[in-house]
């Protein structure tokens, strides 16, 4: 889906920032970098994190958001997991292997190491890191990269661990559960600066990093591996960064979504102020008690609320009548945005007076009664929460907090599906930087810029160039970003007698078209293989791979076990000149009958040999 453009002449800038898990060994001991989601957690703990000041003497403001949600964490520990990511037992020295490819994605991104790497940390306590911390460091400056409309600056790439995976919250308790096993894995993180001119151009940037990152094969692959955090502002907007976009196809709608959503939010504040007539806006900070009014109620998620001795709140938001229910993006309204701040507090979320009360089961002398209570006037909303009495007062705090700023905000957001946004909490600040005392740093030597300055894996320009010595441009092009290139390259130089085309089209095309039918090919490496093999042996023809390989899934076989199943061998010499003179040489007709079995060069051939006779 994609929004409409944002208006001429509203000026944006854009940056953003990739992650990418790098394969091998976890960054701060042996155990291993790669997750086996099937796997069960062999037990749990439970732990609470709190703010800290920093050598500045400053609490961050992400940090103090995150320490007032009141939280508590319940990890799950796997098989590859030790005391390291328990933060029962120091980091080990940094993985030489892992160092070593994020100096040569420095290289490969013309950007200068540093002479010294020093692990800091980075205050985190929102519970993706046990520690209340994660470790990160900078491994080269001041890079580049080449793009379709100019240069895009690399002032940072950063080598740091990966948080814990998220499983779930459950809903009213404050209780919410990581899993450990992807804590700790290495990731390099790649800053642009903010050159990147519009939605298009930020995918491209995006596109490019991530295939120059795959050339190098020191990087994990599959879904989850990659993503990018996006950083927009606006001309009399808000910075803010869009955290845990996966979806490349999606870049491009995040951004033009998030510069119509500043706009939208931009011209509702004029209309408030409008209506304020040079007043300051006022709104209460003692929520009122609705309890009463809807003890008889048959709005069911109230009821439940107050079944569970809970409370009724109201909020009045002045001059906000007919603007809370102004969309903003897609799905999403100016409510939603004040119900991001109130869900802060542990409210599944709020009712407001531009919805349809009748959706709610609210009856029209219910939603009278509030406005009486709150004292509205016909440019008033107002605001609803259920829930016990302290979150439902901390929530219309924190609404209200959202409610009165006169700039819009600058936040961390939550990518969504649809391509919009969603408040997680404020942009952190310089607070919550300092270094780790763990670990001393790194030298960064000339032997060891030299050694990988001389091994240097190819560019992406330079793979395309020599993909395009063997294959169409287009199948190039598309073999360049598949995650089957590194498959292609070990299978071409193995098998020299099948045709490169002929591997390529199977990786990329066959094997597509055989899981969009429902056939999939569980080990790719061991079919193609096996394929290749009876192949090259002379056992059949390339028409009949598909049918070769949709076999080999079914019954689990190997492919010489398959074409003999069903029974397509390669029809060759004496019996193919036979079916040649049987069919008077007509080629549609052999081709019908025979066409997974007969090679169409070779009977096109002993079709020429026979013309050349004069038969």
């Amino acid at each position: 889906m994609r929004s409409s453009s944002p208006k001429v002449g509203f000026l944006m800038k854009c940056g953003i920032e990739i992650h990418q898990r790098l394969s091998g060994t976890k960054l701060f001991c042996g155990c291993s970098a790669d997750i086996d989601e099937n796997a069960k957690p062999v037990r749990e703990v439970i732990r609470k994190q709190h703010a800290v000041v920093s050598e500045l003497g400053e609490v961050d403001a992400a940090a103090q958001f995150e320490y007032l949600r009141d939280r508590t964490f319940v990890y799950q520990i796997f098989p590859n997991n030790c005391e390291v990511e328990l933060d029962d037992e120091p980091p080990h020295p940094v993985s030489k292997e892992t160092l070593a490819a994020a100096i040569e994605i420095c290289l490969l991104l013309k950007a200068q190491p540093v002479d010294e790497v020093q692990v800091m940390r980075k205050a985190v306590i929102d519970g993706s890191n046990t520690s209340g911390f994660q470790r990160t460091s900078i491994i080269g400056l001041n890079g580049v990269i080449e793009t379709s409309k100019g240069p895009v600056g690399i002032p940072a790439i950063c080598l740091e661990e990966e948080s814990a995976g998220i499983i779930g919250e459950e809903a009213g308790t404050g209780k919410i559960t990581y899993r450990l096993d992807r804590l700790g894995i290495p990731l390099v993180e790649i800053a642009t600066s903010p050159d990147i001119k519009d939605g298009e151009h930020c995918r491209e940037v995006a596109e490019k990093i991530g295939t120059l990152l795959r050339m190098t094969g020191k990087v994990q692959r599959g879904i989850g591996t990659i993503r990018q955090d996006v950083n927009v502002s606006t001309e009399a907007g808000a910075r803010v960064e869009i955290k845990g976009a996966q979806d490349l196809a999606m870049l491009s709608t995040m951004v033009d979504i998030e510069v119509k959503r500043q706009q939208k939010l931009l011209e509702i504040r004029a209309q408030i102020h409008a209506r304020l007539g040079g007043k300051k806006l006022e709104v209460s900070d003692s929520p009122s008690d609705c309890t009463s009014i809807f003890k008889s109620t048959s709005c069911k998620l109230i009821k439940k609320a107050l079944d569970d001795k809970g409370v009724v709140f109201g909020l009045k938001l002045p001059y906000h009548a007919g603007l809370v229910g102004t969309e903003i993006a897609p799905d999403r309204r100016y409510g939603s945005e004040l119900s991001d701040y109130a869900k802060a507090a542990g409210v599944k979320g709020i009712i407001h007076s531009d919805e349809d009360m009748a959706k709610y089961t609210i009856s029209e002398r219910e939603a009278a009664d509030v406005r009486k209570l709150l004292g509205c006037k016909e440019d008033d909303a107002f605001v609803l929460v259920a829930s016990d009495s302290s979150r439902a007062k901390n929530a219309l705090l924190n609404l209200r907090t959202r409610a009165l700023m006169t700039k819009l905000p600058e936040e961390t957001r939550r990518a969504l599906p649809s391509g919009a946004s969603a408040y997680m909490r404020p942009l952190p600040g310089k607070a919550r930087l300092y270094p780790e005392t763990d670990i001393p740093p790194i030298r960064v030597t000339s032997a060891m810029l030299t050694e990988r300055a001389a091994n240097l894996s190819e560019t992406p320009e330079e793979k395309l160039a020599n993909l395009s010595k063997v294959l169409t441009p287009d199948l190039a092009k598309k073999l360049l970003k598949s995650k089957h290139l590194p498959l292609f390259e070990k299978l071409s130089s193995s098998y020299p007698s099948a045709e490169p085309t002929l591997i390529a089209t199977t990786l990329e095309e066959t094997l597509t078209a055989l899981r969009r039918e429902g056939t999939d090919v569980k080990d790719v490496s061991s079919a193609m293989e096996s394929l290749l093999t009876a192949y090259s042996s002379g056992g059949f023809v390339k028409s009949a791979i598909p049918d070769i390989l949709r076999e080999m899934a079914k019954s689990s076989i190997s492919a010489e076990e398959a074409v003999a199943k069903l029974g397509i061998s390669k029809i060759t010499g004496a019996e193919l000149s036979k079916i040649v003179e049987e069919n008077k040489g007509d080629m549609k007709s052999i081709m019908a009958k025979y066409r997974t079995r007969v090679d169409a060069a070779e009977v096109s051939k002993l079709l020429s040999a026979s013309r050349s006779r004069g038969h």
